[in-house]
């Protein structure tokens, strides 16, 4: 893939799909930067708009904690606009999203990370070169839904669902998911077999914030396929896993949900969910 400096747009197919350029740099075991990723924008249904937002760690070993405040921050109206702390090595595609109202116009955002003492700063606006539908694509694909309870709220695409756990010290905490999928393959899936045709959904654990270690029993965890009533889906399913902390503290859990189109959606900035879990550790 070509990158730029700054940023730049790709088209991908019939879909109009942007891209955060990164700079130009190998990666390392350790001591190298971490860029923010500006997936692209779109627009809700109230009017305002969201950014969607992941990151480059260029560390292959180094997983880099970055307290919010001068080297994690996004500008105007931050620091905190709910950007991870915790920055895992290598990609990781649309974790959150930043809202803006409106009226935001040709105003930016800025989201400053500085990591083994090398800063990086992108910009987010609402160019329409960066617009995305993260909530579908050409091929007629949609992203699963999910939810932490079998018959409790759901969410579909970036957007996430929160849900909150209190957890002690030594004793694991289980995080069981449900999720739902049309079972499309998707404009960038290519052919699939039928391993993946049978589980179409795929889940990622990881620590998005929080003071001490986390350890997943599996961070990515098999996701069983069941028969549920109350949904019309081709595919539901249910996976299970654990975590357990090294210290007390207040941390957050993300979940990332992707169907065949895989990490990042093939390109497209669709089809995948997020979801959160909020532990108050004892």
């Amino acid at each position: 893939m070509r990158v730029g400096l700054v940023t730049f747009a790709v088209l991908v197919g019939a879909a109009l799909a942007s891209a955060q350029s990164l700079p130009i740099e190998p990666m390392h075991e350790s001591g190298a930067s971490i860029t923010g990723a500006f997936e692209g924008w779109f627009k809700n249904s109230d009017g305002s708009f969201s950014f969607l937002l992941g990151y480059f760690n260029r560390n292959s070993m180094e997983e880099v904690n970055i307290p919010v405040g001068e080297n994690d921050r996004i500008e105007p109206g931050g620091p905190d606009r709910g950007q991870p702390t915790v920055f895992l090595p290598g990609r990781q595609w649309g974790m959150f999203l930043v809202k803006v109202p409106a009226d935001f116009g040709d105003k930016k955002l800025t989201w400053t990370i500085v990591a083994n003492g090398q800063p990086t700063v992108i910009p987010l606006s609402l160019k329409p070169d960066y617009e995305i539908a993260p909530f579908g694509e050409a091929a007629g694909n949609t992203p699963p839904v999910l939810s932490f309870e079998e018959h409790g709220a759901t969410v579909q695409g970036p957007a996430g669902l929160t849900s909150n756990r209190v957890a002690q010290v030594g004793t694991p905490l289980p995080l069981t998911v449900w999720v739902s999928d049309d079972a499309k393959p998707g404009s960038g899936s290519g052919a699939v077999s039928k391993r993946i045709v049978d589980h179409p959904v795929s889940l990622t654990w990881t620590k998005y914030r929080g003071p001490g270690t986390v350890m997943f029993s599996k961070s990515k965890p098999e996701v069983e396929k069941i028969d549920r009533k109350d949904t019309n889906a081709k595919f539901n399913g249910r996976a299970t896993t654990e975590a357990a902390f090294s210290q007390p503290g207040e941390y957050i859990l993300h979940v990332t949900a992707n169907d065949y189109t895989g990490e990042g959606g093939g390109g497209f900035q669709c089809c995948w969910t997020n979801g959160e879990v909020r532990v108050s550790v004892k």
